[in-house]
């Protein structure tokens, strides 16, 4: 048994509470303050920086169902796998990871052809307008082609966290979030 498995099941709970959640509640701050920045750089773009901000705001439904749909991969299966990994049965702990791995790339498809079928009819029903879906159309492209990898980002990362490696999984949140937004 590895260090970090030991400590799952030896150590207080209270301690492992805290040193589990600080990592992710981190992670999840920083993509807040991605998002913010990101708001905050386009709201100022001389001219249009009004309606490019209101393009990726009515876009950012359909980067939260991308999301919704891999964290209801990674919340689900992650808790099972590692019951299994507890009770000392590591083949089915990993043949949830490997369904979960197929459900992921499978729903990357399909989020992906139903949104670049239906992203700026949808994009007007969120709220878009003549003069901001270009930019809305434009900023959501860019997500919907990294879709598998939001996917996979976010939807294995709980398998990470619940391994013991939170400051791994935190690591990896961030990497995934500045590849996004800084390249």
């Amino acid at each position: 048994m590895d260090t970090s498995t030991n400590r799952l099941a030896t150590a207080p709970v209270g301690k492992l509470l805290f040193t589990l959640a600080i990592p992710n509640i981190f992670a999840q701050l920083v993509n807040m303050l991605y998002n913010i920045v990101d708001r905050i750089y386009i709201g100022r773009i001389p001219d249009i920086g009004a309606d490019a901000l209101t393009g990726v705001g009515v876009g950012f439904p359909i980067f939260m169902i991308i999301m919704a749909f891999s964290s209801l991969v990674g919340m689900g299966g992650a808790p099972q796998a590692a019951i299994k990994l507890g009770e000392g049965k590591r083949d089915e702990a990993e043949k949830i990871l490997g369904n979960s791995i197929a459900l992921l790339i499978a729903l990357s498809v399909l989020l992906t052809t139903i949104f670049l079928i239906f992203g700026k009819d949808l994009l007007y029903l969120f709220g878009a307008s003549d003069r901001t879906i270009d930019y809305a159309w434009d900023y959501i492209k860019i997500v919907i082609l990294e879709a598998i990898t939001i996917q996979f980002a976010l939807g294995l990362n709980p398998y990470i966290a619940t391994q013991g490696f939170a400051k791994y999984s935190m690591l990896t949140v961030l990497r995934s979030f500045d590849c996004m937004y800084l390249n």
